[in-house]
């Protein structure tokens, strides 16, 4: 295989020496390069140069941290470390604070660590993330030349003071061991073990005097092993560790030699190859390709690490003189870099992403980073290549067309005859997942969504609708997995497993399928009239749009990746589904006798990494890692080669093959062949099987079946598709389908003259009595039935017993049944009991009873009645007869209550009272239950939950007498209410002195007004004024239940002032509101009662305006003693109720809670760290500090603060002046307190003018935080996030207490913390709407 080249670079000022280079990691998206000219350039994957950094000195090492985002560089001449940014592309500096030249430097494999080693043998750890540095002096006492990082982040280094010691991350030595001569390439990796037990990097190996490989391990640090090789290879150039636990060593002489690290086969050479004549100069592994490299004279030779002695790839370096040098693999294996020894570096391309698409039988496929190629090798055109602008991530052909791309962009190109045009890209609204085209139209998918359009823009006729649409509309909440494009259709799939039709012409959808679970991949038939789908569970389907049918591939692997159409227009029902490993070949029978189904013919291997593009008549075209296609015959095709060549054997396979894929030509040729009976036999079965009549008459009369012949010849020319089907498959001697096709057809008596044919006598039967009821003697029956009816018992007996067939069950228990009547009617009641017990017939049972309780015969009809289940007639049939003992045995099966009241009776007569209680309760009879409970077995429990489950009058009376004598007289109370004797319960109450209790009661239940006076007046006389007050409230009588509430003592939680707050609102009386506001001010007794309550009290009697005013008071003595919070809730609360109640709100209100807003907001945005809106609002706090007359000095210091911080210099110092006043200096903190004074004596007025916005009223531009516009004199809405005015095209409202706030400031304050700053309820930012027209919210709401 030929490697293909990228580029080559060859700088004028590296020529004549060697260069240095490094691959980003991870990526590999860029490629640093350094020679001998005090630069470092830095090269895209494409050989274009990104950027150069010039340095004070030559470069001693440079190298990339694990993520590839960094770049680091130190030279010889600077204690300067140059960091490069891959993603900014800009160059930083890092002083090392090193006094000595650098000479090693290394970043972490896993972390941000980068070490520095110097030529002093000090060494410097730099974290990057932190920008912490550790340095240790003499860590070697002479030059470090090598190290390396391990995953556990331990440090490995050498010097050439011949030590080699191990550091963790913050400098410390661990371990320590001297080798015998200058070490280099060191490397950390996990050795072979026996048991595996550990997976940690726990040994350094390292190259000794370029001599041994010295190996140290971590966990056994007293016994190294240091390995030689032989005299003949010349010294190590270089190594690397591979696969579970092999090194693979370079020798200067041009060999390589594998070696194991495991304990028993250490140092065993496992491979060795003289690779290059002279000298090699470097080795290279790739773990993702699982290949090797080796470079050496002008050469690279590369390997498959799964088989070394395979030798994959071979490149020669034709021009270079002087010989390859180093080389290196991207991590993803895509690209190899090879320096050679007189400055150049080459780039190979050594694997390609496995990007194709097929159209019909043109397929395009990626061959370069930046080339794709368009083939048709079925209609034998030319090859197309195509230079694209970046490395596409999709790839797309279509008739015309071809589009690649990469995230949400897309080019499209025209294919001519020979050449190629650029039309167009286009930019989609997500990422493209995958895009199909056809002669007209593209459609690319992507975030669930596909976006439909002309390729190129149609002719000024065409309608615009048709240029582009986006799927699925608006008001469809399902999201697209896949789609497909045919010539008329655009096919797709949802997440909630509906496949949607969309016809182009038209433009209109035409068919949808819905599938249970979601269609996660669709592949359509070139004419789009069949479709593989593949669902959630990988399950396989073959869905036909044009009868909606679906059918269930067999055998489908889970694993499957794809599906392919057969592309030769004479296989039409052919696919081929693929996974990595195998091709299965499907067949859709369409019809067939059976109806149409799926079958698998076969499957083929595929080679690695081949992905199929195109199956066109048995010969699968595939795309390979290289960037080449390559052609496999599928093992189903295998009869399209030469049948001349074949033996019996495989003409025989491949006659199966030919008759699955319904190729009856090539079956006939292969029968020519083969030339014996069962081999015709079998082609003219399959035709007779596909219903292919023509074809099967000509099969018949090869091998001399004329019989066949003639029949088929008969059936020739019928149109009924199920008639001919079922013809056929009476021939093929599959009588029971032929049997269902005949009834299905317009002909179904055809299937009654098979069975008679056939002498199948029971099909027969059971078809004659749909087809030919007259043919067969079951009028018996019928005629019995008759008879019966007429009275005429005698004959009918005689015709049930002739209608008696012996091989028709229902209608011989028809005939028994009738049998057993008929005897019970005629006297011969013996037979007809047995008949009717032998038959399986309940009703039967029953029919039978009710013929001999009509004649008196109880005990055999109670016995039948019992067989049959019917227990209530049963039971009642026995107690006719007083067979109390049977009644007993069928209680627990008998439903009606009449019979369990009659038992129930009869035992209670007998005085056995617990079988009669429970026959009670069966029937329902609760009264004689708690009778019998309370009377007779002396439990009161159940009585009372008897009386408490069914509510029982008459019940809870029993029950309330039995309390009363054993003197239970809470109880008796209890039960006299539920049994409604109220007057009987109160006398008690008064009596016993319960009236608490009888209250309770009465209160639960519903109740008269006469009642509750009762109650209320003897609370009265008991002095209890506020349960009296209570019941004069229920029963409404208001002013006396004031007068008891206002007299009753205080408590705790002052529940009697609360409920005479709700008696004056129920009462709606005026005086009485006197009363109650005089007591609440304290008129009465001289003690004012807290404002709240005349808060609540306005409230209640929904007075919102005193209401209002009482809530500013309140919110004023809140303020006075400090607790704003407090305040601030009084006032948003009662804001809430008047706009609720549409109320004008009085300014004064509006104003306090604006300014209190304000000063709320300043914690927030402070804590935020937003001082300019913080100064913002204390300012605003500040100019209004005689509401906040506990804490003037701190909040006029705070405002003193946040206005320096924010630059509001003359804000700063206007309040810093005021703090001078002799009332307020002392109080000001000492911390402070200085800061200030030197602020006031050394004033500076600069001040950042506040922007301006315009006023959502006229648009007039005034500050953003005044809140009263000159234009329009209108006071302004406020921000409830900001405290700013509101501008119109920034509109939100809190979804809970709808008010006003910027949308983009209110977003970016949830962000934080996602609770409303005005009404502190929780906001989830995704239920906040900008609202584009504000004007309902610019109704003045406030009452200037």
């Amino acid at each position: 295989m030929k490697e293909r080249q990228v580029f080559t670079l060859l700088e004028k000022t590296w020529s004549g020496s060697p260069v240095q280079f490094a691959w980003q990691k991870t990526l590999g998206n860029f490629l640093a390069v350094t020679g001998g000219d005090r630069t470092v350039k830095i090269f895209d994957r494409h050989g274009q140069k990104r950027n150069e950094i010039s340095l004070p000195g030559n470069c001693v090492a440079m190298d990339w941290d694990k993520d590839g985002d960094t770049l680091a560089i130190i030279t010889d001449k600077s204690s300067v470390i140059y960091l490069w940014d891959a993603n900014t592309n800009k160059t930083s500096q890092l002083d090392s604070g090193m006094r000595d030249t650098m000479s090693v430097l290394l970043w972490s494999r896993v972390g941000t660590l980068l070490a520095v080693g110097t030529a002093k043998g000090n060494l410097l750890i730099y974290n990057r993330q932190t920008s912490r540095k550790i340095p240790v002096l003499g860590k070697h006492s002479k030059r470090i030349t090598c190290g390396c990082w391990s995953t556990e982040n331990l440090l490995a280094l050498g010097g050439e003071d011949k030590i080699i010691t191990i550091s963790n991350q913050e400098g410390d030595t661990i371990r320590q061991t001297s080798v015998s001569s200058d070490p280099s390439d060191m490397q950390f990796s996990v050795m072979k073990t026996d048991e595996r037990i550990s997976t940690r990097e726990s040994t350094v190996s390292v190259v000794v005097g370029k001599k041994t490989l010295f190996l140290f391990n971590l966990n056994d640090p007293d016994n190294p092993i240091d390995l030689k090789f032989q005299q003949p290879y010349g010294h190590i150039v270089t190594y690397r560790w591979y696969g579970d636990g092999y090194i693979m060593i370079g020798f200067s002489r041009g060999c390589f030699v594998v070696i194991s690290t495991h304990i028993r086969e250490i140092g065993q050479e496992i491979f060795q190859a003289h690779n290059h004549k002279d000298n090699l100069s470097c080795i290279a592994i790739s773990q993702s390709l699982n290949k090797a490299a080796s470079c050496g004279d002008n050469c690279i030779k590369i390997h498959d690490l799964s088989d070394l002695r395979e030798m994959y790839a071979i490149i020669n370096l034709d021009d270079e003189n002087k010989g390859a040098d180093q080389m290196a693999w991207t991590d993803d294996g895509q690209l190899l870099v090879v320096s050679t020894r007189r400055g150049s570096l080459h780039v190979f391309l050594t694997k390609l992403p496995v990007l194709g698409d097929a159209c019909g039988t043109r397929i395009a496929y990626l061959t370069s980073l930046l080339e794709v190629t368009v083939a048709n090798h079925v209609e034998r055109e030319l090859p197309l290549t195509v230079s694209v602008e970046v490395e596409p991530s999709f790839v797309a052909i279509g008739v015309y067309h071809l589009a690649v791309g990469m995230n949400n962009r897309a080019w499209f190109y025209a294919l001519g005859e020979n050449n190629v045009k650029k039309l167009k890209d286009v930019e989609y609204l997500g990422t493209v997942a995958s895009m199909h085209l056809n002669s007209d139209y593209a459609a690319a998918l992507f975030e669930g969504k596909v976006q439909l359009h002309m390729i190129e823009s149609a002719s000024l006729d065409a309608q615009e609708e048709r240029e582009t649409r986006l799927f699925p509309a608006d008001d469809d909440k399902c999201r697209i997995l896949c789609h497909a494009l045919t010539g008329d259709f655009l096919i797709y799939g949802t997440d909630t497993g509906v496949i949607h039709y969309f016809f182009m012409e038209d433009w209109q959808y035409v068919n949808e399928y819905r599938h249970p679970v979601s269609v996660r991949k669709i592949f359509p038939d070139p004419n789009g009239t069949k479709l593989v789908f593949i669902d959630d569970k990988s399950d396989g389907f073959v869905y036909c749009p044009v009868n909606d049918s679906l059918h269930e591939i067999p055998n489908f692997s889970p694993t499957i990746k794809g599906v392919l159409w057969e592309n030769w227009p004479m296989d039409k029902g052919v696919f081929a589904a693929y996974d990595d490993d195998k091709v299965y070949t499907y067949v859709f029978h369409k019809d067939a006798i059976q109806g149409s189904k799926v079958i698998l013919a076969g499957s083929t291997e595929v080679p690695f990494s081949h992905k199929p593009l195109l199956l066109y008549n048995g010969e699968l075209t595939c795309q390979t890692q290289s960037g080449k296609t390559n052609s496999i015959c599928l093992s189903t095709h295998s009869f399209l080669g030469n049948l001349k060549d074949f033996g019996r054997n495989e003409l025989t396979k491949m006659l199966t093959q030919t008759l699955m894929l319904k190729r009856f030509s090539e079956a006939w040729e292969v029968c020519k062949l083969l030339n014996d009976q069962s081999g015709w036999n079998e082609l003219g079965r399959a035709c007779l099987h596909h219903m292919e009549v023509d074809f099967a008459i000509r099969v018949y009369r090869t091998f001399g079946n004329a019989g066949m012949v003639m029949s088929l010849e008969q059936i020739k020319g019928i149109e009924d598709h199920n008639l001919l089907a079922g013809h056929l498959a009476m021939f093929t001697g599959d009588f029971n389908l032929a049997q269902d096709l005949y009834l299905a057809s317009t002909c179904p008596i055809a299937a009654l003259e098979m069975r008679r044919d056939l002498q199948h006598w029971d099909s027969a039967l059971q078809l004659a009595k749909r087809l030919a009821p007259e043919q067969i003697p079951f009028i018996s029956k019928e005629y019995a039935v008759q008879l019966e009816f007429t009275g005429d018992y005698v004959n009918a007996l005689a015709h049930y017993e002739k209608g008696i067939t012996g091989d028709n069950k229902e209608h011989d228990e028809a005939c028994l049944a009738g049998v057993a009547q008929m005897s019970i009617r005629m006297g011969d009641i013996r037979r007809g009991v047995n008949q009717a017990i032998k038959h399986p017939s309940r009703v039967l049972k029953r029919d039978c009873g009710a013929i001999l309780e009509s004649m008196k015969q109880f005990s055999e009809a109670a016995q039948l009645y019992e067989k049959g289940q019917y227990y209530d007639k049963a039971a009642s049939v026995y107690i006719r007869c007083k067979n109390w003992a049977k009644v007993g045995e069928l209680l627990p099966h008998v439903s009606s209550p009449k019979i369990h009241l009659q038992y129930a009776k009869a035992k209670e007569a007998d005085g056995r009272y617990k079988e009669a209680v429970i026959a009670y309760e069966n029937a329902k009879q609760w009264d004689s239950v708690i009778r019998l409970y309370l009377d007779h077995l002396n439990n009161p429990e159940k009585a009372v939950n008897i009386v408490r489950e069914t509510q029982s009058l008459d019940g809870a009376k029993m029950v309330a007498r039995f309390f009363l004598q054993l003197g239970d007289y809470g109880s008796a109370i209890q039960f006299l209410v539920m049994s409604k004797c109220n007057n009987e319960a109160f006398t008690l109450a008064q009596q016993h002195n319960k009236m608490e209790i009888y209250a309770d009661i009465i209160s639960s239940e519903n109740t008269t007004n006469e009642d509750y006076q009762s109650i209320a007046l003897y609370f009265e006389g008991e002095k209890k004024h506020f349960q009296a007050g209570k019941f004069f409230l229920l029963c409404g009588q208001y002013a006396r239940a004031l007068k008891h509430f206002l007299k009753s003592p205080s408590t705790e939680d002052n529940l009697a002032i609360e409920m005479a707050i709700e008696t004056v609102g129920q009462a709606k009386d005026e005086a009485l509101t006197n009363q109650l506001i005089d007591f609440l001010m304290g008129e009465s007794d001289g003690m004012p009662k807290d404002a709240k309550y005349l808060f609540r009290l306005y409230m209640a009697l929904k007075q919102y305006r005193e209401a209002a005013r009482t809530a500013i008071i309140i919110a004023r003595e809140e303020q006075c003693s400090g607790n704003y919070r407090n305040a601030h809730d009084v006032l948003f609360s009662m804001y809430s109720e008047l706009k609720a109640q549409k109320i004008k709100i009085p300014s004064e209100m509006a104003t306090n809670l604006m300014i209190l807003h304000s000063y709320i907001l300043v914690k927030a945005h402070v804590k935020r760290g937003d001082h300019m809106k913080g100064a913002r609002m204390l300012i605003r706090v500040a100019n209004n500090i005689s509401k906040f007359p506990a804490h003037i000095v701190p909040i006029l210091t705070s405002a003193v603060i946040e206005c320096h911080r924010a630059g509001l210099k003359n804000s700063a110092f206007s309040f810093a002046a005021m703090l001078m006043r002799p009332e307020y200096r002392n109080k000001i903190d000492l911390k402070y307190k200085k800061k200030i004074e030197a602020m006031v004596r050394r004033p500076d007025t600069s001040e950042v003018e506040e922007p301006t916005t315009s006023c959502p009223y006229c648009a007039f531009l005034l500050p953003e935080c005044e809140l009263l516009c000159p234009g329009c004199k209108n006071s302004l809405p406020y921000c409830i996030a900001t405290g700013r005015h509101m501008v119109r095209d920034d509109w939100t409202v809190c979804p809970h207490c709808d008010f006003p706030a910027l949308y983009s400031e209110l977003k970016a304050m949830l962000q934080s913390e996602n609770i409303c700053p005005m009404c502190s309820e929780r906001i989830d930012v995704g239920h906040l709407e900008k609202i584009s027209d504000c004007t309902q919210y610019l109704k003045p709401e406030v009452d200037h």
